[in-house]
């Protein structure tokens, strides 16, 4: 893809960057930084002033814009297929481990798992309503949907071709296919191999990426209340970016095959013991050694 113009920018505590075919115009800019800060000040749990974060107050109702509907509907079906493990009320666990607000990272107990959807939670296309205190995080598929959102104002701009990259969440629309490394777990400076990301979306998804303590990182079953010591890195090519995103968590706790039932995606897992596997049908290659 030729670029005509980069967008880098730093939002929702990550970077930001933007590659288009044509230069983007100031009023798109603009709306981009626009429907950024709206989705964070809806959903952020480390922001109290987020509409979310009135939940964790004594729940309630949460009216949601129309793309809440499709981001509830993912997660109940991940909270299925992963018997639990996976799901949006985990912000309490993050929380008790010591990912909190304040970046404490300081664990206030031992493991405790969050509480089971339907005792706490109802999620009704574009209405939330908790029972009681709960604290919301769709961290594992709403920067996904946050990248889609922005590749739709794009696309709403006349822009066919470009690259959407929130620090990884990538979002590629155009006719040249884009050879992408994936990151060595252990070892940022180096890539156990590549994939070719063609009018895809990629994300990955590592236990070190965000990690503190021994054993601690943000990759937690909210049915254990423990982080997952198993896997330590996935990346799923999907369709979209939220499907993609929501995947590369949901590779932690369920079986490719059991996801692959009901998402088309081609993914990669690497394990702690330092195997790997892929899936057959997927346009890259691993390193040996």
């Amino acid at each position: 893809m030729a670029v005509g113009g980069s967008f880098i920018f730093e939002a929702i505590g990550t970077r930001w960057q933007i590659d288009t075919a044509a230069p983007l115009e100031p009023g798109v800019r603009t709306a981009i930084a626009g429907l950024i800060e709206d989705y964070d000040a809806l959903y952020s749990r480390f922001r109290p002033d987020s509409a979310a974060a009135a939940l964790a107050h004594g729940g309630g109702r949460l009216e949601l814009p129309a793309h809440g509907a499709s981001l509830g509907r993912l997660y109940r079906r991940l909270y299925r297929l992963t018997d639990g493990s996976m799901s949006p009320l985990v912000g309490s666990v993050l929380e008790h481990q010591g990912y909190d607000a304040h970046y404490s990272f300081t664990p206030k107990g031992p493991p405790a798992p969050a509480r089971a959807w339907d005792a706490a939670l109802d999620w009704e296309g574009t209405v939330v309503t908790a029972s009681g205190p709960v604290t919301l995080d769709v961290g594992a598929a709403g920067k996904g949907q946050l990248v889609d959102l922005v590749g739709g104002l794009l696309a709403d701009a006349g822009q066919t071709e470009f690259l959407v990259d929130a620090s990884g969440d990538m979002l590629h629309s155009g006719t040249t296919a884009l050879t992408v490394g994936l990151e060595h777990p252990y070892d940022p400076t180096r890539a156990i191999g590549t994939v070719q990301l063609h009018g895809r979306a990629l994300c990955a998804s590592a236990s070190n990426r965000r990690a503190w303590g021994d054993g601690l990182h943000h990759v937690v079953d909210a049915r254990t209340g423990t982080s997952v010591s198993t896997v330590v890195a996935t990346w799923v090519l999907a369709a979209d970016t939220m499907t993609a995103d929501a995947l590369a968590t949901a590779l932690f706790f369920a079986e490719p095959e059991v996801l692959g039932e009901e998402f088309a995606f081609d993914f990669v897992q690497v394990f702690s013991d330092g195997h790997s596997r892929f899936s057959p049908t997927l346009n890259g290659a691993l390193f040996t050694p």
